[in-house]
């Protein structure tokens, strides 16, 4: 069986967690998911006795979903076990989930699991922790994330040292800086600063750091000289089987035609439109 590539230093990643939570975390982002998440949650009408938080740092999520009055016990499972203050922590990786089969009745996952290695196989493990009937609600950040800041390191990369290293993994919402400076600090206060394995490893030069806030001012500041910062989120939900939920018809098996419930007239396979 094929290994998943290593794209993340997961080590370093736990060290800069761990930077953060000295630094004083930036929280702007959760916070605003964690109240997404909420929502997303209000609107299903039954209880979820025994839920796991998975790899979402500090305690947003924990604190949002347990306002809603329909969660039982939330577990936090983290690498760090100093993460959470509200709830019991699992020391555990997102990349190897110590629950067994059929144990929970709700996972969420706020900005963790675009850091994982094996994304699909997590989703496995998440799949099999779940009880018949059971949800997972999770946020990751997609592709488009720091688009602003990787284009200008890009270029500033190539100028300066001749080739880019990688900086950012490819992943809306928008937030705004004074300077590029003021971004990146947040960044480290998120604990979200290069972790790829593949990133150059010999110290920034400061010629290229200043030259990149050259070019993302030149680029990416708006008309007040405040400078963009793009953050895509991707949700991700899914039920586990149950016998008991809503199943598809089979193929056919329509009393009515779609084209006379649109007032449209069917088009045959082979035949063109216009004819």
């Amino acid at each position: 069986m094929a290994e998943s590539p290593l794209i993340f230093d997961r080590a370093l990643l736990r060290q800069r967690r761990r930077r953060a939570a000295v630094l004083g975390p930036a929280t702007f982002l959760l916070d605003r998911l964690a109240d997404d998440l909420a929502d997303r949650l209000a609107a299903v009408l039954r209880r979820f006795e025994l839920a796991a938080d998975l790899g979402t740092p500090g305690d947003a999520v924990r604190a949002a979903i347990a306002r809603l009055g329909s969660i039982g016990k939330i577990v936090a499972a983290d690498t760090l076990p100093e993460v959470s203050r509200m709830a019991p922590v699992v020391v555990a990786d997102e990349e190897a989930l110590p629950f067994g089969a059929e144990k929970l009745d709700l996972v969420v996952s706020a900005l963790a699991l675009q850091f994982v290695n094996d994304l699909p196989g997590t989703l496995v493990q998440i799949r099999r922790a779940l009880k018949p009937d059971g949800l997972f609600l999770g946020a990751l950040l997609g592709g488009d994330t720091l688009t602003e800041l990787r284009q200008s390191f890009a270029v500033a990369e190539s100028e300066i040292e001749g080739g880019v290293s990688p900086r950012a993994a490819p992943a809306n919402c928008w937030s705004r800086y004074e300077t590029v400076f003021a971004l990146m600090h947040d960044l480290r206060r998120m604990g979200a600063t290069n972790n790829l394995l593949a990133r150059r490893r010999t110290p920034l030069k400061r010629a290229t750091l200043f030259r990149m806030a050259e070019i993302y001012g030149e680029r990416f500041a708006d008309a007040d000289g405040r400078v963009r910062a793009t953050f895509e989120i991707v949700w991700l939900s899914g039920w586990a089987p149950h016998p008991d939920q809503q199943q598809p018809l089979r193929p056919g098996s329509a009393k009515e035609r779609l084209a006379d419930a649109l007032g449209t007239r069917e088009i045959s396979t082979g035949e063109k439109a216009g004819k």
